[in-house]
């Protein structure tokens, strides 16, 4: 499932083709046919990332809600649009730019109190700059559940996946398996940074980047695939700084990834 970064680097990427254009819509599928209809022909206002939903603006104060989930992906380009093939949920084309949507687990046309109610639902977005982290910490800070499934609560912080999850709680230092309520201030309050910092760097990049140069098998120069993460799917491979070998188990219902000496519990 794409993780914040992508969403917000999606609304970067879409402002300057559709804000402030008149937009068609169609629903090649059928399944968005009704709500293509609607805001087919009216002007696109804003285009809104809160974690991993994206909200479209049109004039009259309705929105389209995309929520991309597993499946869920944007195409695009320029000139005529292709000939529409397979399961094309929605079809955006403003000027000479085309954009498709494929697989998303949510398409749909809603208002402004029901945008306003899916971000009641959320917790703090780190990409946002209006971003609160102590709505972030009062969840954590009273909660038995362990930080590693409290990181993948989307109504505990917005935006945040299984890749960000591992990497962050590596860096911190941080066993997965503590409670909540047992991490200390000091401890989250940088992690609350560093997890921001890292978020820019993935809208900047494209990529999730974690690792330090200094810990990567090439130091120098763009890091490669296999030098991009401290424990992600690095099961059974050593650790990047104690050699410890990585352990993985099922949290939250996404494989989990953690060294057992660097994230002592």
């Amino acid at each position: 499932m794409p993780e914040g970064h992508t969403i917000h680097r999606l609304a970067r990427d879409h402002r300057p083709l559709l804000v402030g254009r008149t937009v068609s819509l169609s629903s090649p599928q059928g399944r968005f046919a009704t709500g293509a209809e609607l805001l087919t022909g009216r002007v696109v206002t804003r285009i809104e990332p809160y974690g991993k939903h994206l909200f479209y603006g049109f004039e009259g104060e309705q929105h389209l809600h995309v929520h991309l989930g597993l499946y869920g992906k944007w195409a695009g380009g320029v000139g005529p649009a292709p000939e529409p093939r397979g399961a094309l949920r929605l079809r955006m084309v403003a000027g000479d730019h085309w954009l498709d949507l494929r697989g998303p687990t949510a398409c749909e046309v809603v208002e402004p109190h029901e945008r306003d109610a899916v971000v009641a639902r959320l917790g703090p977005d780190p990409l946002r700059r209006d971003a609160d982290p102590e709505r972030a910490w009062a969840r954590l800070s009273r909660s038995r559940r362990t930080v590693g499934e409290l990181l993948m609560d989307q109504a505990v912080l917005a935006g945040i996946g299984n890749v960000y999850r591992a990497e962050v709680l590596y860096r911190a230092g941080v066993s997965p398996f503590r409670p909540g309520r047992e991490l200390a201030r000091e401890e989250w309050d940088p992690m609350w940074v560093d997890l921001s910092a890292l978020l820019r760097a993935g809208v900047r990049a494209g990529r999730i980047v974690t690792t330090e140069r200094e810990d990567r098998e090439r130091r120098s120069g763009t890091a490669r695939r296999d030098d991009a993460h401290y424990v992600y799917r690095r099961h059974g491979l050593p650790c990047r700084r104690c050699g410890a070998e990585v352990r993985t188990q099922v949290m939250a219902g996404r494989n989990l990834f953690w060294c057992p000496v660097c994230q002592a519990v």
